[in-house]
């Protein structure tokens, strides 16, 4: 924790923040002293409790203060009806979990959802609000049983897409649309199985990807944990079309959060007992979040610009409902975009 002077006001910080991140910080920080409470929350490192002006304090948190108040209902509901972990970090003002539920849960509850949706995805026809929770869920693995489509769902961790849309396209065929948000990160998760102690002589992420397809043990997350990432990327391997160009693994980076949410998808899609014609997966993030960018122009270069991957921007949400001139969606645009400097 570092102490940050602006403009006579005293922050308390993490030590490392990019640019971009200590100036969202102090505004969030700013927003819960105007609008929630100027207590300080506390982060607990090695039992030591250590306080942070961008944490709740515990005597708030029961409320859901930094979640738009006309959905905190629904959100409690859903959480209820389709069990999904709160982040670690759930309660802190930087939260992209709480962030997600904000940007997308106004528009999918209104009734103009269609019209908003329609521009931000050029198939969109009609939301599936039969299917799922009204035609959404978040914190979305798939069908819940065992371990998941990719074997790597347990009660502690697994991959899952921070929001599922379901939807009719304009030939009336059902899909998926797996989105991840993105706040303040200035990257996507990393591979874990990379630096585990776990990893045996044999785990070699310096080979290429068609190596790693060819004997897949490679791979410590495959060999140990049994995972099965480079089983269905096998079958997809025509999806990741400029894979050679890489002379080591190419998910050990922050490509690696991408190319798994990528896989629920493509698993999905071939599984003969889901109803989903078509399944895609799309990044969103904040607009001045500029250090996300190198990894998607990676990721977007390793599958050629394939149509299954798409990003957008908080504000292109935001740009599109303004668009309808509608009371509602207006009192939610203009708190959103006041609680993340939009």
């Amino acid at each position: 924790m570092k102490e940050f002077t602006v403009n006579g006001k005293n922050y308390r910080l993490p030590n490392a923040l990019n640019p971009f991140q200590q100036a969202m910080y102090i505004h969030l920080i700013n927003w819960k002293w105007q609008n929630i409470t100027e207590e300080e929350g506390y982060y607990v490192y090695r039992g030591q409790p250590i306080p942070y002006d961008a944490i709740l304090p515990e005597s708030v948190r029961e409320t859901f203060p930094v979640i738009y108040p006309n959905v905190v209902g629904i959100l409690t509901q859903h959480h209820d009806n389709f069990p999904f972990k709160l982040h670690q970090h759930f309660n802190h003002m930087a939260s992209s979990q709480a962030a997600n539920a904000n940007l997308f849960l106004p528009v999918l509850l209104h009734p103009r959802a269609n019209e908003v949706l329609r521009q931000l995805k050029s198939d969109f026809d009609e939301l599936a609000t039969g299917e799922l929770d009204r035609g959404f869920q978040i914190e979305f693995w798939g069908p819940r049983t065992g371990s998941g489509l990719l074997g790597d769902h347990t009660q502690l961790y697994g991959t899952d897409s921070d929001i599922a849309i379901v939807y009719y396209n304009k030939k009336s065929e059902l899909c998926l649309w797996l989105i991840e948000h993105k706040l303040t990160e200035e990257e996507f998760t990393e591979c874990n199985g990379y630096k585990s102690k776990g990893r045996k002589e044999n785990h070699d992420c310096s080979k290429s990807f068609s190596e790693i397809i060819k004997r897949k043990n490679y791979c410590y997350y495959h060999d140990i944990r049994k995972f099965k990432y480079w089983e269905i990327a096998e079958k997809h391997r025509d999806f990741f079309f400029n894979q050679q160009k890489h002379t080591h693994c190419p998910f050990r980076g922050g490509m690696n959060q991408l190319w798994r949410n990528q896989l629920l998808a493509l698993a999905i899609e071939q599984d003969s007992t889901l109803p989903y014609k078509h399944a895609y997966f799309s990044v969103v993030k904040h607009p001045e979040n500029s250090y996300l960018d190198k990894t998607i122009t990676e990721y977007k270069a390793l599958t050629a610009n394939n149509a299954k991957f798409s990003v957008f921007t908080s504000a292109d949400v935001i740009d599109t409902a303004i668009g309808l001139h509608d009371l509602k969606l207006d009192e939610w645009i203009a708190w959103y975009r006041e609680l993340y400097n939009l």
